[in-house]
This record gives C-alpha cells, structure tokens and sequence, in this order.
C-alpha cells in the first residue's frame, strides 16, 4: 500500500508493501459530483480518511486488500457523494463483509484487491468493471484520491484530486520493479515523474474510458522520476461483480 516509510509514497506501499494511504500528486480538484459518482472514501468511525475505492453495485465496493486487511469490516466507514470530506454531503454506510483473493499477503505480491459488501446500498451510479482488453500500453486513464499532494506533505487534502497518467508496457514496469507480475499487475506514470497517485491514495481506481481497470496498489515515494505507481489489475480477480478467487471476512 501506499505509506510514507521516510520517502515512499507513491501508491500505496513502498518497496516493502504495508497497509498504505496515497494521494494525487500533480492532479486537479473534481469539481463535480457527476464526473465520478462511484468513488468512495473509507474511513474511519471517527472520520479519518485511510483509503478510497469504487462502488461496482449499489452494496459492494472494490478496494485493495491492503486497505482492509486485518480490519473489522463494521470498523470501515464508507461515504459516497462527497467530494469535500469537510461536508456533511452525500450518504454514509458501513461494511458487513470482505472478500480477499487467496494467498493474499502484501501488495508488492499482487492479489491486492477486496471486494466490501454494505450494510445499506449506496444511490450511486456504480463503475463498470473494464475486461483485459482495456490495459493498453500507452493508453492514458484518471486515478482518483484524497491523498497526500506530495511526498513530503505532511497532511492531506479533504478534497477528491484526479490526475491522467499514461499506462507503461509490461517490459518497462518489470525493468523498474523486480517484483512485477503482468497477471497481477499494471503500471502508470510518467518518466520524468510530477504526476502520481501518493499517501492515501490505496484503493482508489484507476478508470479507462469508463471502467475500472485498477485500483492504486503500491510504488516507490510519490511522483518520482521513473518510478510508476502500481495498480492491481483488477479484470484478473473480477468477475461481474465478484472475486474469482476469495475468502469472505464477516464480524
């Protein structure tokens, strides 16, 4: 996940994957409920926002495993419909349940996706979730987040940030990190870096012309020249709206 560890920051983990929280570097503010109303933030019952993540139905939410992992479900709060998380707008809910893919461990080992159910539904539009052919070398999606801004923030901003940034090819991302998996895996960003996912960032999605095709995994720091932010390829472990694989955690 995406954690600060004295300099990484970039997706949600460092080198060493730990339950992480990034934030867009070099994004812009959303400015509209209707752009996204499918992305969530999970918090805390006292507020604190950790991770984000995207309503696939009205009662589940695709996250990474990190983000919940080790959790009570009834601990994650889930708001909707709010892009200011200093406002009371949009509805709020709680977790029931979780699914995890088998063998997950830590995120730099891919697998890192869950799947929360609800306790109430959301009245969101949820995001389709994208198939293989939507990972294109080249092509260019939008990451959203609550995140850290830089590497080097120490807080973070209540308002969602997006930011574009282009996919690498598999070659290139597993010449960066020794540790990436093709299957499990996908990498964005740009070479000279200024533009990423950060701290609290984890979970969030990762939308090409429409549809999830990731969620913010891990990196290395936030932003930084060649070194891509690492996104789950979510069209592995999902089918419809359900883990291929998975173990349910439930209270």
């Amino acid at each position: 996940m995406r954690l600060l560890a004295v300099v990484l920051a970039l997706l949600v983990i460092t080198v060493t994957p730990a339950h992480g929280t990034p934030r867009i570097v070099g994004g812009v503010v959303v400015d509209s409920p209707d752009e996204a109303p499918w992305v969530v933030a999970l918090t805390t019952s006292s507020g604190h926002q950790f991770c984000g993540g995207a309503l696939v139905g009205p009662g589940q939410v695709v996250t990474a495993a990190h983000c919940v992992h080790g959790r009570e479900p009834g601990s994650i709060t889930v708001v909707g419909g709010r892009l200011d998380l200093r406002t009371d707008d949009g509805s709020t809910t709680v977790g029931t349940s979780y699914q995890l893919v088998d063998g997950y461990s830590t995120p730099s080992r891919g697998k890192d996706v869950a799947l929360l159910t609800l306790a109430e539904p959301m009245p969101y539009r949820p995001l389709p979730v994208a198939g293989q052919g939507a990972y294109m070398a080249g092509g260019v999606g939008v990451v959203y987040g609550w995140g850290r801004q830089s590497e080097d923030d120490a807080d973070k901003s209540p308002l969602l940030h997006k930011a574009q940034v282009p996919v690498w090819t598999d070659e290139q991302c597993a010449a960066t990190y020794a540790r990436y998996d093709a299957q499990a895996m996908f990498c964005a960003g740009y070479p000279d870096g200024g533009i990423d996912a950060c701290v609290d960032d984890s979970g969030g999605p990762f939308v090409i012309d429409g549809r999830l095709v990731g969620v913010v995994s891990w990196g290395i720091g936030c932003a930084r020249p060649n070194a891509p932010g690492v996104y789950t390829r979510v069209a592995t472990y999902l089918t419809g709206v359900q883990l291929a694989t998975g173990s349910a955690v439930t209270p």
